[in-house]
């Protein structure tokens, strides 16, 4: 049951999927309207499980357990990242529930313009489900986000045209109206801020912001050049008692690259800062954190907050050329007892070796692992197969 095939986002979306069969087969053959009302449901669950506020409040919700909870709930609590599993199993379902409905519009052939609507509209659908597939959205990610973002936008005003063309009440209206204000609620916030940054090598920028907020440690803010074109979040790394936040913007790609080569002194910032994998770790009286390069990211606002006692395993490539002397000192000073594994002297370690022994030794209860995609399905699965609760991003948008 640990398999990552089985992890809880695939048990989620398959939960979703399950429902809707479950109504199916109870409704029986259903008519046109309750079609519409079905899609148009499992379609503003996708789109609402992805709004900002919504996430915070999964993770408020989940975390707020006392540690004194059996070990298994909390571990089961801890996987409240996995909420992109109710997203795809929505847009799955939703899709599924649209083409039925567009087949019998069509079989009724009474209504031209909303026949040429409903197809068009179902034309999208498919492409949209069909790109955020892992094949296409891991190689072409910026194509993916392009579709993802003016396809379903594009989608939205077809789902206005066809609810007012089919006359389906003012339900279906009043749900479209909150969709609708979830999608543009991001966007009301765009605005365009300055940015410090440093470069302590060519691999690494570390940007600083203070433009009046101080996001929470463990969230996240989506970052561009260009707004329309593509956005890249980081997680924040408030210092506590001190105002604004740092980004650590390590090269791994085209955009990366450019940024730490240009260094931008304004950059455009858009919607809520949103709850990230590691806030987790509330659930739990003692956790140890596995990172690996710029995975020390995430893990720093974390160590530098203690709210929760930790443990440290970070590999890296000669850290102090790498991320600069003040950067390190300034984890050595709340993690005195980390373990900083230089790779460029002592070569690529074995990290569930590593996560196992300080697991064992520090007598955590959970680890979480910020790494590639590799080593993190590495980490978790292999310390969830010994019985150990594991954490780490899933790579889902």
């Amino acid at each position: 049951l640990k398999h990552p095939r089985l992890m809880h986002y695939n048990r989620l979306a398959a939960l979703v999927l399950l429902t809707n069969a479950a109504f199916l087969w109870a409704a029986g053959p259903p008519a046109t309207p309750t079609l519409g009302h079905a899609a148009l449901a499992n379609l503003a669950l996708a789109v609402l499980v992805r709004q900002q506020h919504v996430i915070n409040l999964l993770f408020r919700l989940a975390t707020s357990a006392p540690v004194s909870w059996p070990l298994k709930v909390r571990w089961t609590l801890g996987k409240v990242y996995h909420f992109g599993g109710l997203h795809m199993g929505g847009a799955l379902a939703g899709a599924a529930w649209f083409l039925v409905l567009t087949v019998a519009v069509t079989r009724a052939g009474t209504d031209l313009p909303l026949i040429t609507v409903s197809w068009t509209l179902l034309a999208l659908l498919a492409l949209i489900v069909a790109t955020a597939l892992p094949p296409f959205r891991s190689r072409h990610h910026d194509h993916f986000e392009k579709i993802h973002r003016f396809g379903g936008w594009s989608a939205l005003a077809l789902f206005w045209t066809h609810t007012l063309l089919s006359g389906q009440g003012p339900l279906p209206l009043a749900v479209l109206a909150v969709v609708t204000f979830s999608v543009a609620l991001p966007w009301l916030r765009l605005r365009k801020v300055d940015v410090r940054t440093e470069r302590p090598s060519p691999h690494v920028a570390l940007a600083h912001f203070d433009y009046g907020e101080t996001p929470f440690a463990g969230s996240s803010t989506a970052i561009s050049r260009s707004p329309l074109k593509e956005w890249h979040s980081f997680a924040n790394v408030p210092a506590p008692g001190r105002s604004g936040f740092r980004l650590t913007i390590s090269r791994a790609g085209d955009w990366t690259g450019s940024f730490i080569d240009d260094q931008p002194s304004r950059v455009w910032v858009k919607g809520i800062t949103t709850a990230g994998v590691a806030n987790i770790e509330v659930l739990f009286r003692k956790v140890v954190y596995v990172a690996t390069g710029s995975g020390i990211g995430p893990c720093l606002p974390h160590l530098l907050a203690a709210e929760v006692p930790s443990r440290l395993v970070w590999a890296t490539r000669d850290p102090r050329a790498t991320y600069g002397d003040a950067l390190v000192d300034e984890i050595l000073a709340v993690q005195p007892d980390a373990l900083v594994w230089d790779t460029s002297r002592h070569g690529k370690p074995d990290m569930v070796r590593l996560a196992h022994a300080a697991y064992r030794d520090f007598g955590a209860e959970a680890v979480i692992c910020i790494s590639n995609k590799r080593l993190t399905w590495q980490v978790v699965h292999g310390l969830e197969q010994r019985g150990i609760p594991a954490y780490g991003a899933i790579w889902d948008s």
